[in-house]
Order: C-alpha cells, then sequence, then structure tokens
C-alpha cells in the first residue's frame, strides 16, 4: 500500500484530495488529510463581514463535509516533518508515514512580527480582516466609527489575496457615502509598493480609482511599528501615518513547523519548482497554494489552477514518467470596487493583467480592468461555486494555463493597442 499525505485541509488540499481519490486505486493507496480542526472557512468571505455583506455562517462550514469517502482525516497540530525518514510527527506523540507529502498548509497573518501591533490598540483601533476572528471584529466596531482617520495598510508582501486590501479601500468609500459621512472620514491607503499593485498597467488603472475617491496613497512604506499611545504606523525612515482606525494587514507567513523541519526560506514558504511545485529538496514533496515560495499570488485562483497541474502531473511521476504539466503562475482576482461593480484582473508569471474580455473575447462576460455590475456578480457567485464545484474536485469550463483569447496587447512602437492574434491565444 503506498500513503499519500497532505498537510492541511483548505482550499488546496480538500481540491487535492478530492481529485486523486477518483484516480488513485483505493486498494493500492491510502489517502489522509491533516488539519487542526473541522472548520473550513471561506476565505474570500472575510472581506465582506465588516460590511454586513455576509453573516458568518455562509463563511464555514464543516471540513469533514468536503472530504470524500476513503480518505482520512486527521486531526492535530503538526509538529514537524521528517523529510528524511518520510514521517510527519504532530504535536500530541502521534508519527504518520508517507510515501508522498503535499505541504498545502497555506499562510497566516503574524501580527506578532511587527512591534506595537499587538498592543493596547489591538481590535480596539487596530484590526486585520485576515482572519475570521479579526473580520469578525472589524464588523462589531465598524458600525460605531463615523468620523476621523481610516486607514488601510499593508505590512510587507507577499500577502494571500494581494487586492483584498485594494477592495477594502473601495468597499469603505462606497460604505461611507452610503451613510452620508464620507466627508468626515480621512481614507489614506499605506503600501509598501511604490504603487497600487504590483504590476504596471493594474497599477495605475486602480492607482487612478484611489484618486478618484480621494483615498490618499502613502507608497513605498515599510512599516518599522506601531506607536500605540500616539496611534500611528511609524517606517523605517520615520514617516509616521497616524490614525483613528487602522485596518491592517499583518506580515503573511508559512505555517511554523515548515521552519522547525528545515524546508522553508525566511517567510517559512517551501521552495519549489514553480512548474512542477515539487520541493527543490525533496523528489517526493510538493508544495501546493499559499505554501509554496512560487512567485505567483497567494490568491485561491491560483490554488485551484496550480491543483489542475499538479493532479496530472502526480500520475505521471508515480507511473515513473516524467512530469509534463508546467503550472504559468496563472491567476485571476475580481475586484470589488465598491457601489455594486467590480472589476477582473488575469495574469501570469510573464504576462501582467491586461484589459480585454474574460473567458471569450468579445462576448465576454467579463470585462477586464473594467468596473462592471458583472463582475461584482461573479464574485458574488464564486462562493456558491467554492462549496459546490471547486472544492469537491468538480471541473470547471477555465483553462488552468492563461490564455491570451481576449486580451488587448499595449500599444507598441509600431502602432496602438491591439488584440492578441490567433497564435497568441
Amino acid at each position: 500500500m503506498r500513503r499519500l499525505l497532505v498537510l492541511g485541509g483548505g482550499t488546496a488540499g480538500t481540491m487535492i484530495v478530492n481529485k486523486l481519490r477518483r484516480r488513485l486505486p483505493a486498494s493500492e493507496w491510502e489517502i489522509t488529510v491533516v488539519d487542526r480542526d473541522d472548520d473550513h472557512r471561506y476565505q474570500p468571505g472575510y472581506l465582506f463581514l465588516p460590511f454586513g455583506t455576509y453573516s458568518p455562517d455562509q463563511v464555514v462550514r464543516k471540513r469533514h463535509a468536503f472530504i470524500p469517502d476513503g480518505v482520512e482525516l486527521v486531526f492535530g497540530e503538526i509538529d514537524r516533518v521528517d523529510a528524511d525518514s518520510a514521517s510527519v510527527h504532530l504535536e500530541d506523540g502521534r508519527t504518520l508515514p508517507y510515501d508522498y507529502l503535499v505541504i498545502a498548509t497555506g499562510t497566516t497573518p503574524r501580527p506578532d512580527q511587527t512591534p506595537g501591533m499587538l498592543g493596547e490598540q489591538w481590535r480596539r483601533s487596530v484590526f486585520d480582516f485576515y482572519s475570521f476572528e479579526g473580520a469578525s471584529a472589524l464588523a462589531a466596531a465598524l458600525p460605531a466609527f463615523d468620523h476621523g482617520r481610516l486607514v488601510v495598510h499593508i505590512t510587507e508582501m507577499p500577502i494571500k489575496c494581494p487586492v483584498a486590501p485594494l477592495e477594502f479601500a473601495f468597499l469603505a468609500d462606497s460604505w461611507l457615502r452610503d451613510r452620508g459621512i464620507r466627508d468626515r472620514v480621512e481614507l489614506v491607503y499605506v503600501t509598501p509598493l511604490s504603487g497600487a499593485f504590483t504590476q504596471p498597467i493594474a497599477s495605475q488603472h486602480l492607482g487612478d480609482m484611489l484618486e478618484e475617491r480621494k483615498i490618499l496613497v502613502e507608497s513605498d512604506f515599510m512599516v518599522e511599528r506601531v506607536d500605540n499611545e500616539r496611534k500611528a504606523l511609524v517606517s523605517y525612515d520615520e514617516r509616521e501615518v497616524p490614525f483613528d482606525l487602522l485596518v491592517t494587514i499583518p506580515l503573511n507567513m508559512g505555517a511554523d513547523f515548515v521552519a522547525r523541519s528545515g524546508l522553508g526560506d525566511e517567510l517559512n514558504y517551501v521552495p519549489v519548482d514553480k512548474h512542477t511545485l515539487q520541493s527543490t529538496a525533496h523528489a517526493n514533496v510538493f508544495a501546493v497554494g499559499d505554501a509554496s515560495d512560487i512567485p505567483a499570488s497567494k490568491a485561491g485562483s491560483v490554488a485551484h489552477f496550480s491543483v489542475e497541474i499538479f493532479v496530472d502531473n502526480f500520475l505521471e511521476l508515480i507511473d515513473g514518467k516524467p512530469m509534463t504539466g508546467a503550472f504559468d503562475g496563472h491567476a485571476n482576482c475580481f475586484v470589488e470596487s465598491g457601489d455594486g461593480k467590480g472589476l477582473l484582473i488575469d495574469f501570469n508569471y510573464d504576462t501582467q493583467p491586461l484589459t480585454g474580455r474574460y473567458p471569450l473575447p468579445v462576448v465576454g462576460p467579463m470585462g477586464l480592468l473594467k468596473e462592471t455590475r458583472a463582475n461584482h456578480l461573479g464574485k458574488l457567485a464564486f462562493r456558491w461555486i467554492y462549496w459546490n464545484v471547486l472544492l469537491p474536485g468538480r471541473p470547471l469550463p477555465l483553462p488552468a494555463l492563461m490564455s491570451m483569447a481576449g486580451k488587448v496587447v499595449p500599444a507598441d512602437d509600431a502602432g496602438g493597442p491591439r488584440s492578441a492574434p490567433p497564435e497568441e491565444e
């Protein structure tokens, strides 16, 4: 009997066990998934909790309901991986051997890594929304905020769902206008980046949207500490950003057991081949989803598309064949912009977000880098798709690799913008 052990029953881990249980003979393969508890949380829904769009029961379901028959679900905290003996040790003393290991334990906000962030203002005037507890606490506090300085802040990249801070700023602007108090609130967006986003075309577009909404941008801001007494962010170059209400995205890090196991980088992400997701140190170890160090967005779409490539590659590997699939870093993200509208961005390792239509040329129906009602509805509809299609491992009619179909290539020296020619589609 061969053993596949998956650490993490989140998006990537759940998809993997659902897809592989159907394709690996039960008489030959034992599949086990490990997680700390039975609560599976729809993390994109955290953004909507503070504004009352979603209720807590809409973003939490029981993990075991999505684990297929024939897969053992083990609850426990992971102490370490012993890659030399091919075993995982749990904190309660249990040991789980494996032939192949998939690390899919994601990334976690770590406010403890920034001096002062967990001080006396934590969840009084300093909040996060990248955790269920933080988003719930902010939902309770936000209605009482009716004037002052609201600061949305990113500590450092990478973070999961890199557009979510922008979405929060846009939604906060809309929410304040709906309440008739936008003129009493100064909105500030603080980022370590030089612009609104990591990619030039999208950064320009999103930056223009911030300016249109009169959201001030404090760029290239590397936070050194949170001054609780003076209620201010302080950067390493001694710039200060005062706040009345701070919504911060703390440093994101991989799981601590990765560090204890000697498998991670300085942020506890597992170094892997960015195309196959195979560990650069151990041929029988993979890291999928947010747990790896691939230079792609730490987003649910990346987990989805990379799992599609991983599954076929894994089946080739265990048959003694070369892995022929190559993940291209494909990501697409809906970006809520307020007022019942949203944008969509679609990109990969080599191609930045472009304008156009998705997934089909001309007809779309989604507009790329364009605010539309359809994109907002697509974002809301994705919650149903997540629970009923994505997690169970059912096929979605979207290509795992990015397509240039429908995208408008930027102008070059020869002329103006153009659609991708057939050979690029």
